[in-house]
C-alpha cells in the first residue's frame, strides 16, 4: 500500500503546487474537473465509476488509481468495480488488460489492508 500512499501524497503535493502557481486557465480546468464529479442528475458516486471506466479505456494509470480509490472509498463492491472494468475492457479491447492488471492488484491490496 506504500506505493498507493506515495502516489496520493505526490498527487496532493503537486496539485497544490500547480494551483498555487498556475495561470487562470489551468485553475479553471482543475475547478471544472472538481465540479464535474459533484452530485447532479447523476450521483457523484456514479460519476466516479464512470471516471474509472473512462480512465481505463484512455489507459491513464494515474487516473485509474485515483478513480479506483475513490470508488472503493465510496463503498462500491468488488462486483460493481469488476462490472465497470468489464465495460472498459469491451470498449477498449485487449490494450486495456495491463491497466486491468494494475487496477485489480490495487483493489486486492486495499481490500487486504481493510481486513
Amino acid at each position: 500500500m506504500a506505493n498507493q500512499e506515495s502516489f496520493e501524497q505526490f498527487r496532493e503535493r503537486m496539485n497544490k503546487k500547480i494551483l498555487d502557481e498556475a495561470p487562470l486557465e489551468v485553475k479553471r480546468f482543475f475547478s471544472l474537473d472538481s465540479q464535474t464529479y459533484r452530485d447532479g442528475a447523476l450521483p457523484a458516486k456514479t460519476k466516479e465509476l464512470l471516471g474509472l471506466s473512462c480512465s481505463m479505456v484512455l489507459r491513464c494509470d494515474d487516473c485509474v488509481r485515483y478513480h479506483l480509490r475513490q470508488c472503493i472509498d465510496l463503498g462500491f463492491s468488488d462486483e460493481e468495480i469488476w462490472e465497470a472494468m468489464s465495460v472498459s475492457l469491451i470498449i477498449g479491447g485487449s490494450i486495456v488488460i495491463p491497466h486491468l492488471r494494475r487496477a485489480i492488484d490495487l483493489l486486492k491490496q486495499v481490500r487486504e489492508d481493510q481486513s
